[in-house]
């Protein structure tokens, strides 16, 4: 039996982050993963979402090229070539992070990571059957998968999830997104920019419930110019196959019905048959592993993270949450914090979102102001020709601090970083405005909207 200073299970962003970090600290590790390196975020979410949107990005510069002064006399995009594109960034990266773990020394074992004892892993199909490894501390970080629901009648080809979605060789004529979160609205933007006809169906008044009600209000009027039907408030009691056809069944309402259907209404965790209830590790309601701010189980020395916690489930939470684990399991102090977490979405305008939003602000007694600049007033954006949306910044009256911001717009996702920072440093809008940005840059959005929480922003009109 091979012995270890740290068992990780599962190689997603947060378990090979875990990994590296335990090696760098000096000690022995070993990372059990059942298929390849990188998890749900590298192989089937984050990256391959992120490939497909940005040749939907080019496509529809291309479409709009006698904007720029250029002539494109054919357009003709291929779907099979840009899945292939997609798999070649993901074979290399998943390449990165092997060659990663091997330079630090970490010990990989394909398989499926199962807890024997406190201090002992079952690694079932390593070698052909399986090998047991002792570690003295384990860290589990296992991950999930899209949720199911047996009325959807998902068969991976008519009635899909991301996961099929991801590898489509060619395009359906019209689709039905059950779900208008995160994962339904980025690829209703990568559908309808290739040419399908698509429908969101949200049980919620609103799409991207978790956000501010203002930016999913302005991404339903740009996807409705696009195209794409949206219909809220939709409860479905069946999707079934009739046919060529998917149709939705809804509650007080006329079918639906499309070539295919996705189905993205949220994630189940991997908590199943890996030994959780035999060793004695509290659960939630939903399945969640319990754990405490150093990510550390009610059993002393058992770890978990990522998705499999139930918390907030991000690539870069569960990166952050496997470093916390790692410093602790390697006889640190370390605490995690959910306070100030940036969310970004990959729709076409961007989205990124930190902090509180004015109602939330509200809510917990704070007296807040706001600061809004519009990127249709912004010099880059118009050389770039990427106009819609704008820049809020959400500010504590008395203290002039920022609580929080949302941004959609050009870049939205890399632009949110600075407010991040800004809000982790209990930096002021005044602070911010002193603060000299390049010109002509995207960022100078936010640098206006902090002038106008003062209302002196130079580029917009006098408020009356």
């Amino acid at each position: 039996m091979e012995a270890f200073n740290v068992a990780v299970l599962g190689g997603g962003p947060g378990g090979y982050t875990a990994a590296i970090r335990v090696a760098q600290l000096g000690a022995a590790v070993c990372l059990v993963e059942m298929d390849k390196v990188g998890g749900t975020c590298l192989n089937r979410g984050c990256i391959p979402t992120k490939a497909l949107l940005t040749c939907a990005e080019v496509l529809a510069h291309i479409k709009h090229a006698e904007e720029y002064g250029v002539e494109v006399t054919q357009i003709k995009p291929s779907f099979a070539r840009m899945v292939e594109r997609k798999d070649k960034i993901v074979a290399n990266l998943i390449s990165g992070v092997g060659f990663l773990l091997k330079s630090y020394g970490v010990t990989v074992l394909k398989g499926r990571g199962v807890l024997t004892a406190k201090d002992k892993v079952w690694v079932e199909g390593c070698n052909g059957g399986g090998v047991e490894l002792q570690a003295d501390k384990i860290i589990i970080a296992t991950g999930s998968r899209p949720a199911l629901i047996p009325a959807f009648n998902i068969d991976g080809k008519k009635i899909i999830t991301s996961n099929e979605a991801l590898n489509l060789k060619e395009l359906p004529e019209s689709i039905i997104i059950v779900g208008g979160g995160v994962i339904g609205c980025e690829f209703a933007c990568i559908f309808s920019e290739l040419g399908v006809k698509v429908t969101i169906l949200e049980l919620l008044p609103n799409i991207l419930p978790t956000e501010d009600k203002v930016i999913g209000q302005r991404l339903r009027l740009i996807l409705k110019k696009r195209g794409v039907e949206i219909l809220n408030q939709s409860q479905i009691t069946r999707i079934e196959v009739q046919g060529d056809k998917v149709v939705a069944s809804l509650e007080g309402k006329e079918p639906v019905s499309a070539d295919m259907a996705l189905i993205s209404i949220g994630r189940s965790m991997n908590t199943e048959d890996i030994g959780l209830r035999e060793m004695g590790i509290a659960q939630g309601r939903r399945g969640e592993i319990l754990v405490d701010d150093k990510m550390e189980t009610n059993v002393h020395g058992i770890y978990a993270i990522g998705d499999v916690v139930g918390k907030i489930m991000l690539a870069h939470v569960a990166a952050k949450q496997g470093l916390i684990a790692a410093a602790n399991a390697m006889g640190g102090n370390a605490s995690m914090n959910y306070s100030l977490v940036p969310s970004c979405i990959f729709t076409s305008p961007e989205i990124g979102s930190v902090g509180l939003t004015a109602d939330k602000a509200k809510e917990q007694g704070f007296d807040v102001t706001l600061g809004n600049f519009s990127f249709m007033a912004l010099g880059k954006a118009q050389a770039m020709g990427q106009t819609e949306g704008t820049v809020r910044l959400v500010v504590d009256v008395k203290t002039d601090k920022i609580l929080g911001a949302q941004i959609m717009g050009p870049h939205a996702t890399d632009l949110i970083a600075e407010v991040t920072l800004a809000i982790k440093m209990g930096a002021t809008a005044h602070q911010i405005s002193e603060t000299i940005h390049a010109h002509p840059t995207l960022a100078e959005a936010i640098f206006e909207a902090s002038e106008d929480v003062h209302d002196v922003a130079i580029h917009a009109a006098k408020k009356k």
